[in-house]
């Protein structure tokens, strides 16, 4: 631990005085083999006085090495220097004028020059100990600044060590220089109370305002295993699993404890639910075990010893000559697995809780014999720990599925979390007292609804010509196929199927019915792939011809699955990269005022918005903030409309898609359905609500066969003259930023089945060119144009 010199309270000088004071004082007791030691002591001191008077640097003790070696002639007897870790030195200096053999044992290092590190110290930490060590050894103030001291060293095989340090301070004294302050009772109070501020201890205690003669006897106990135990613990407890980021702590920890600067760790994780060998998700420590494979039954990654001694004794299993039982045992599936690996010696231990074992612990060194029975032993003090970091690692991980699970599935949104909280710590606090108690209705009086979709247009008449193209394709490659066998054999029988084919291909092209794709289907299993796999003996050419068939079917369905896909995938896209766009959105609506948000995939993208005084339970809603979610789900469904047709030519499928916002003006009631756990209207006047919603896009304007959606255009369904105005105004603002048009129009909508008098406006979708912010912008039909050329 070394102190800069020009800024520490204390100046530091090496003297030996008090060790000549200590055989002065005891000359005339000892025998006469102690008074002649004691002389040889004066004459040394005599003849070289600046080992008295002190020493300053390392070139000094250098020059007196010789002398200094005699002097500690009794301090450090020979016979103990190959046991002992001990050194003389001075505190805060990088000093070091006496040690033992085996103190330089450890620090042996032929590449460099070595230094000890003393843990958790810092210059700041360096200064007030000093400061206290003043206190103490001038003053006699009982200041209590002890605390356990450990030296950590990288010894010659590369592994940290760690030391326990003791000091012996008889030989020391401090003095005063004109710097010094005297210290009170009151300035020591006043220390005790600011330990932190630096700045006052230097107040109190200027730089070298006190000197400090004489040396110290530091005795270091080696207590690397108990350390690197303490940090493992630390290390788990601090992170709450072993994973990419600590693995090398780690692994450095292990190597500490087992003293093996090649050991090498892995972990691999145990599904009991599929008895299978898993990867850890995120881990950068391998899985011997796997070998790179990201899952496997544990009884075909295990020998039957191997995994008898880990799932049945919950014992360590250690193999300390790999290659040599690998050619034992050449059916051994381990042996083999860890020798290609390049393991010479390992140890496996399970990880188990409550008799259930959760992940297997993997030890490895690229040695013979490195690990083996005796020092496995050692894991019987890690593995408390390691369980209890495994336990909490799953439950985290299990908890984050859970989490998964409620966000894709039945979650409950933030915004409504605290009443539902609120309501289970009703029933829990009840059911502590005694009293039966059951889980009432949520539900959220006087909220206003927003509701808006992106709909992709004509996607059940897209489908269905993907589905005929699909058997078309299926039928026109069977007719070849049983054409070129009739030219090779001249059956009846295959003119018969060529005529059923065509048949089949003619009804087809004419139109797809609701049952055509069962009726080729049972065609095809029942009379065209028997055959085929007779056929696909008889020849090459028809052999191949078959299989280039088998390539174009699912093997799970039997059909061609082409236009099909190319119509999912499209439709897949679309929705994940709207749905992407209106989450990420709802973020920053969410910072604006806080309402409920759900929002679902169909044929496109619906969102359901509610905001309202009883959602948010603060005394603080008022109506500009639903007009301010209204504007904002106008500007937000711009954006998505821009995002789709901005990705519509990479889509294997190119399809529209058309906007609507759903306008209903007045507030209505939101209850959670326990039974369904999803939230819906609530009365019989506010279904009204649920009704428009289902049918509405559907609508066609009053007197025409025009439905009210239409590609490129957003449609803004409405009931009252109020909401007409709200969002002409709304529309004015977004024309004057480039996302809308100046083509607005509005209609009337025929009557739906119990609604009449809807209406609404339309207005076109300014496209930009690149990104939101482009200068250039397009039109819908503009953009057709471009996409086509």
């Amino acid at each position: 631990m070394k102190s800069t010199s020009a800024d520490f309270p204390l100046s530091i000088q090496i003297s030996f005085q008090k060790l000549v004071d200590y055989y002065h004082n005891h000359l005339e007791n000892g025998n006469e083999l102690y008074r002649s030691r004691a002389k040889q002591i004066f004459d040394i001191v005599e003849k070289y006085p600046k080992l008295v008077d002190g020493l300053n640097s390392q070139s000094d003790v250098d020059e007196y090495e010789e002398q200094i070696e005699l002097l500690f002639e009794d301090l450090f007897p020979t016979v103990l220097t190959s046991n002992e870790i001990k050194i003389a030195t001075v505190p805060y200096r990088d000093i070091i004028f006496k040690s033992t053999k085996r103190f330089r044992d450890i620090m042996k290092e032929p590449s460099e020059n070595r230094s000890m590190v003393l843990a958790g110290f810092d210059d700041t930490l360096n200064y007030i100990m000093g400061c206290s060590m003043i206190l103490l050894f001038y003053y006699n103030y009982k200041v209590d600044f002890r605390r356990p001291t450990y030296y950590s060293v990288r010894d010659a095989n590369n592994i940290m060590r760690h030391y326990r340090v003791l000091y012996n301070a008889d030989f020391t004294d401090i003095t005063k220089t004109d710097k010094a302050i005297d210290i009170t009772q009151e300035d020591v109070d006043e220390l005790l109370e600011n330990f932190d501020n630096i700045a006052l201890w230097k107040e109190k205690f200027p730089p070298k305002s006190y000197i400090f003669k004489g040396f110290v006897i530091a005795t270091l106990f080696d207590l690397t295993l108990d350390v690197s135990i303490s940090n493992f613990k630390t290390e788990l407890l601090k992170n709450d699993k072993i994973d990419g980021n600590q693995t090398g702590d780690t692994q450095g920890i292990f190597r500490s404890i087992f003293g093996l600067p090649n050991l090498k760790i892995g972990v691999t994780d145990y599904n009991s639910e599929e008895g299978t060998f898993d990867i850890v998700p995120g881990m950068e420590l391998p899985s011997y075990i796997l070998n790179g494979e990201t899952s496997v039954k544990c009884v075909d990654a295990l020998c039957d010893v191997s995994y008898y001694t880990l799932f049945k004794q919950n014992e360590i299993y250690v193999v300390t000559n790999t290659a040599k039982y690998a050619e034992m045992y050449p059916d051994n599936r381990l042996y083999k697995k860890f020798r290609d690996q390049g393991v010479a010696s390992f140890i496996l231990i399970a990880i188990v809780h409550h008799n259930k074992v959760l992940a297997v612990l993997e030890l490895t060194s690229n040695e013979v014999n490195a690990l083996n029975t005796v020092n496995a032993v050692k894991l019987k003090d890690i593995m408390p720990f390691m369980v209890e970091s495994v336990v909490r690692s799953k439950q985290l991980a299990e908890n984050a599925i859970e989490l998964l699970i409620q966000n894709e599935c039945t979650s409950i949104h933030p915004s409504v979390h605290w009443k539902f909280k609120k309501e289970a710590k009703r029933v829990i606090n009840l059911q502590a007292s005694g009293q039966q108690a059951v889980f009432k209705e949520i539900v959220f009086e006087e909220v206003f609804p927003l509701f808006g979709q992106i709909d992709i247009k004509g996607s059940s008449e897209a489908r269905n010509v993907a589905t005929q193209q699909d058997l078309l394709l299926q039928l026109e490659h069977i007719s070849e196929i049983i054409q070129k066998i009739y030219t090779i054999e001249e059956l009846p029988i295959y003119e018969q199927l060529i005529y059923r084919v065509n048949d089949y291909i003619s009804d087809l092209k004419e139109a797809l019915k609701v049952n055509s794709e069962r009726q080729v289907l049972n065609f095809v299993r029942a009379e065209i792939t028997p055959l085929f796999r007779h056929l696909s003996k008889k020849s090459e050419v028809l052999n191949e011809l078959i299989s280039a068939y088998y390539e174009l079917v699912e093997p799970n369905t039997g059909l061609v699955y082409h236009h099909r896909k190319d119509y999912d995938e499209s439709v897949m896209s679309i929705n994940k990269r709207l749905a992407s766009i209106l989450d990420k959105k709802q973020i920053d609506a969410q910072a604006m005022y806080p309402h409920y948000f759900e929002r679902f995939k169909t044929d496109g993208i619906e969102h359901n918005l509610y905001i309202g005084e009883s959602i948010t339970k603060l005394n603080s809603f008022n109506k500009i903030y639903l007009y301010n979610l209204r504007l904002w789900q106008l500007q937000v469904m711009c954006e998505m409309e821009n995002a789709y047709y901005r990705m519509k030519s990479t889509l294997p499928m190119p399809l529209d898609v058309a906007s609507m916002i759903l306008v209903f003006n007045s507030s209505l009631a939101l209850r959670f359905r326990m039974d369904e756990k999803r939230f819906d209207v609530d009365g019989t006047y506010n279904a009204r609500y649920e009704v428009i919603k289902k049918r509405v896009d559907k609508a066609n304007i009053k007197g025409t066969d025009e439905r009210v959606t239409q590609a490129g255009k957003i449609a803004i369904v409405y009931s009252q003259g109020n909401d007409e105005k709200e969002y002409l105004k709304y529309i004015g603002f977004l024309q004057s930023k480039k996302y809308l048009d100046t083509d607005q129009e509005i209609v009337n909508l025929e009557d739906l089945q119990g609604v009449t008098g809807l209406k609404a406006i339309r207005v076109s979708v300014l496209y930009s060119k690149g990104k939101a912010n482009a200068k250039e912008y397009y039109t819908y039909q503009d953009l057709m144009e471009q996409l086509e050329n």
